[in-house]
């Protein structure tokens, strides 16, 4: 295992058991083991969790409306994907390395598939969030699947992933997240909110089609499919009683337990029920004495303790995203309900911040540092902040746009230098988990936004409760400047990419 700072070293090209082959499973590898064959189904698969996170937000008034719901019950639909996504991201992740990265990959579209036909043909509310918790679960997979499968390329091929293919990834998160609110927005207006759910039917497809054909098969000593680096280290006939033993069934029972309860909490929280902070506390216990017992841990509570850089990357990251979820879905309410926009008009007012968080994950891809950039994140949420805390009916258009553009760009300057950070910094055998506990942070960061708001806006989105969120948003924002600062790994780190 490397230490917090340095980076694995990668052996040559064939030295390990995970050596890839061609596009289509053949012995030869490909002119660019990181081309357009590998990245295609990558990036569709990666797009489809944050576009269904976001999708929703101009969606959400539509779908209270037939089902006679306010803002505080449909921030569950908000929150229950965040859930399902915060124990999934990890579970996959572990799952990738364990099992191979294809066939997780491959197992989680067809869920998503399914989900989408939940959703589309919901008869009432509690379906719609069934539906949720499926997508939570099936589009969970793409992203720690293919940071797993990108190790394991590296390693097969004596290759440092290049920097710019990890800011594919995060672009196609960012660009999907950002413009997730203008679709669900078209797609509300033109064809009804069941189309938000239905549209995930061909993608998942689509993904499974590609993954099929493209994705390289990688061994590893439980079975088909590649995992991430380290895996040719396992033998062969003890493969399947160690990825047993890793995967870790009651670990993941008690996260489950312990953010279900704090959801529970944190989705009233204009009335909170504080018995249920003791028994979060009591779980949450239960949950650190076990996975400190286990070899294996869900969650490796010991690496992360030792592994100050990833513990901080992984604080910071979510509550980066605490104010990033608390502005794009309240923003998108207050829109509607405060200000009058149409569903397609919201989206289309939101649309700025997909185009800024775009252009900066592009251009923090292609940076040097890390360190540099998150600070300039953190700064631009504080001022993005200020502007929302001036905002009511008769704020002009343009300074709606301002607003918008604000955070897009410190939400693509944080995905890519949290992502750069997480990769370095996780050990090489357990960068899937690593990256799968990345999105939990973030994901954690969304089911707190989501109570926020609906203890700030209750059954009506108001310029009281818009000023309410950017409050609490320019606290967290200073928080997060406070982090970066005080994380003295990520200066000079990340110049190793090409």
């Amino acid at each position: 295992m490397t230490d917090a700072v340095g980076k694995p070293a990668i052996p040559a090209a064939g030295t390990t058991a995970g050596a890839t082959g061609g596009a289509t499973g053949g012995s030869h590898a490909p002119a660019d083991p990181f081309g357009p064959r590998l990245m295609a189904p990558l990036l569709i698969g990666s797009v489809l969790n944050p576009v269904n996170s976001t999708m929703i937000a101009t969606g959400l008034v539509a779908i209270g409306h037939d089902f006679g719901v306010g803002a505080a019950q449909t921030a569950w639909l908000v929150a229950s994907l965040y859930l399902a996504s915060a124990v999934a991201q990890p579970a996959m992740g572990r799952l990738a390395d364990l099992l191979g990265p294809r066939r997780v990959f491959l197992s989680g579209l067809l869920v998503v598939c399914a989900a989408g036909l939940v959703g589309a043909l919901a008869p009432a509310f509690g379906w719609l969030i069934a539906s949720r918790v499926l997508l939570g679960i099936g589009t969970s997979a793409a992203y720690p699947a293919a940071m797993a499968l990108l190790r394991a390329q590296s390693f097969a091929t004596g290759r440092e992933t290049p920097r710019p293919v990890l800011g594919r990834l995060s672009l196609a998160s960012l660009g999907s997240a950002a413009v997730g609110p203008v679709l669900g927005g078209v797609l509300t207006a033109t064809a009804g909110w069941r189309a938000i759910f239905a549209v995930n039917v061909p993608l998942a497809l689509i993904g499974i089609a590609l993954a099929l054909l493209w994705l390289p098969r990688t061994r590893v000593a439980s079975g088909e499919d590649g995992g991430a680096a380290g895996a040719g280290a396992r033998t062969a006939g003890a493969g399947a009683q160690t990825a047993g033993a890793a995967f870790d069934p009651l670990g993941i029972a008690l996260f489950t337990a312990t953010l279900t309860t704090l959801m529970i909490f944190l989705m009233d929280l204009e009335r909170p029920n504080w018995a249920l902070l003791p028994v979060v506390l009591v779980l949450a216990g239960v949950l650190t004495w076990w996975q400190l017992r286990r070899p294996r841990p869900f969650i490796d509570l010991r690496m992360i303790g030792r592994n100050r850089s990833l513990a901080l990357t992984y604080l910071r990251h979510g509550t980066a995203y605490l104010v990033i979820y608390m502005v794009m879905y309240g923003y998108a309410q207050w829109l509607e309900e405060g200000h009058g926009y149409s569903a397609s008009h919201a989206g289309l007012i939101m649309l700025p911040m997909s185009g800024a968080a775009a252009v900066c994950s592009l251009l923090g891809a292609r940076t040097k540092g890390i360190y540099a950039p998150l600070v300039l994140a953190a700064v631009l949420l504080a001022a993005g902040s200020g502007v929302l805390l001036l905002a009511d009916e008769s704020t002009p258009l343009v300074a709606l746009l301002l607003a918008a553009v604000l955070f897009g760009l410190p939400q693509g300057l944080s995905s890519t230098g949290n992502q750069a950070a997480v990769y370095t910094q996780a050990p090489p055998d357990s960068v899937g988990a690593a990256a799968g506990l990345q999105r939990t942070s973030q994901y954690l960061g969304a089911i707190t936004a989501a109570g926020l708001i609906g203890l700030f806006y209750g059954q009506r989105a108001t310029a009281a409760g818009l000023h309410g969120i950017a409050m609490v948003a320019g606290a967290l924002s200073l928080a997060v400047l406070v982090l970066t600062a005080a994380d003295r790994a990520l200066r000079g780190r990340a110049r190793t990419r090409a």
